[in-house]
């Protein structure tokens, strides 16, 4: 789009959870400002400094505290569990996005700028919004396990059923799972909330969570591939490569110092929010040990390992993964998308040992494109030094790491996203098939 004749567009974002989840947001409006837009993050407190970087007007939807309050809680990391609590939050966080995104969208009235909203899969504020007023919303899935579908089902957590049973089939278990037994636990605060705005009461989550005007899934189709009756307002994109100020940097001393020292080593990492990793990282040294594999566990906000770890072992809390993963030789992790991302942008196999949320799905795909191998937590701590072992050297998942990054290098996810926006914004339709191209096999 040719900024020079177009109306300089105001665009409300709003996410929130983990870093994976913001990240994103941050990048895609960063750069929409770059592109001349008036651009307001609506987060919870704890990423003000991030959006403030990133120049960006920052409006508050929920406290650092509360936010704190939740990565502490370990049922946060069950696969049932955890998607009651982060559900609870987003409906106690809906008031006042929805608020923002009004005032928001009145300003731009008065100025008669066009205006855009564009929020997470548990952005309720701005889906609540959307159905009181008319105004255009974008619902970004940063992840595919939300995608229903007959012809390939997702992999839900707290949900397992065998690989073997037909797509339509476990399709209709996952929705009777919904009706029956989510639904009628989750949607009564949510439907309350509703009531009190004057609107009637939706009957399946899933079902409203998407906007009517646009579906934007950031992953690629060669990761997930399109179905015939995902809905028709689904455009897809590459991943978004992340080059949020202030997460990128440089390697510690000492870090630089043992990547230096010897072979390229094996990088662990559980997720930058969980902070009862222990037993995960005693289990991946010793796993690493017992293949004869250099380490550099990322632990994040995790407590620290128990005892000292061997010598070709480090232990950091951060690191900036777009320096450390290309100088790895694979990476063992918790399954989220943005780190599935980061490691087929560096080209090195990955250990998936998934928690909960979109985490076993994401697994499950790379184990099935042959960039890598899923376990269990059971399996990790039984197998994991053999199953390591095996992938590190298998050819056909080395090489098929080496396409997946020369795939990620050739996508452009956030300006794609952009492209979206803007033509949202304007009132344009986007090119028939421009961002849902048709899926290729990694070759």
């Amino acid at each position: 789009m040719n900024q020079h004749h177009r109306t300089t567009a105001h665009v409300v974002l709003s996410n929130f959870g983990s870093l994976g989840d913001v990240i994103p947001f941050l990048d895609l409006g960063r750069a929409l400002r770059a592109r001349g837009h008036a651009v307001t993050f609506a987060t919870t407190s704890n990423f003000r400094e991030r959006v403030e970087e990133s120049g960006l007007a920052f409006r508050a939807i929920g406290s650092t505290r509360r936010m704190e309050a939740l990565h502490a809680d370990p049922a946060l990391w069950h696969p049932k569990r955890g998607m009651k609590l982060m559900f609870d939050l987003a409906v106690e966080l809906a008031e006042p996005s929805r608020r923002i995104v009004e005032e928001a969208r009145c300003r731009s009235l008065a100025e008669g700028a066009p205006f855009v909203a564009v929020g997470g899969m548990l952005s309720f504020g701005l889906r609540l919004a959307r159905d009181l007023q008319d105004f255009p919303l974008m619902t970004v899935f940063l992840s595919p396990f939300l995608m229903r579908s007959r012809h390939w089902p997702p992999v839900l957590p707290g949900l397992p059923l065998p690989a073997w049973m037909p797509g339509a089939a476990i399709h209709r278990l996952q929705r009777l799972a919904e009706r029956y037994v989510v639904d009628p636990e989750r949607l009564p605060a949510l439907n309350a909330l509703r009531a009190e705005l004057g609107l009637g009461p939706i009957r399946n989550l899933s079902d409203w969570l998407p906007s009517p005007d646009r579906l934007c899934l950031m992953v690629p189709p060669w990761f997930a591939p399109p179905q015939p009756d995902w809905l028709p307002q689904t455009r897809q994109t590459g991943f978004p490569r992340v080059e949020t100020v202030g997460f990128t940097g440089e390697l510690s001393a000492d870090l630089a110092a043992f990547l230096r020292a010897g072979a390229k080593p094996v990088v662990v990492t559980n997720g930058s929010t969980m902070r009862h990793g222990r037993d995960f990282f005693r289990t991946a040294s010793r796993v690493c040990a017992e293949a004869g594999r250099r380490a550099v566990l990322v632990m994040g906000d995790a407590e620290p390992a128990a005892g000292p770890l061997p010598p070709d072992q480090f232990a950091i809390g951060r690191a900036p993964f777009d320096i450390l993963l290309p100088q790895a030789a694979a990476l063992i992790h918790h399954g989220g998308i943005g780190t599935c991302f980061e490691a087929l942008e560096a080209g090195i196999p990955q250990m998936v040992v998934p928690n909960a949320f979109d985490q076993p799905d994401n697994a499950t795909r790379v184990a099935r494109l042959g960039l890598g191998v899923h376990l269990s937590r059971k399996a990790f701590a039984r197998h994991g030094a053999a199953a390591l072992s095996r992938m590190m050297s298998d050819p056909t998942i080395l090489q098929t790491c080496v396409e997946a990054r020369r795939r990620c290098a050739r996508e452009n996810g956030i300006a794609d996203a952009c492209a979206l926006v803007e033509a949202m914004a304007h009132g344009d339709g986007s090119p028939a098939g421009a961002y849902r191209r048709l899926a290729a096999p990694i070759a």
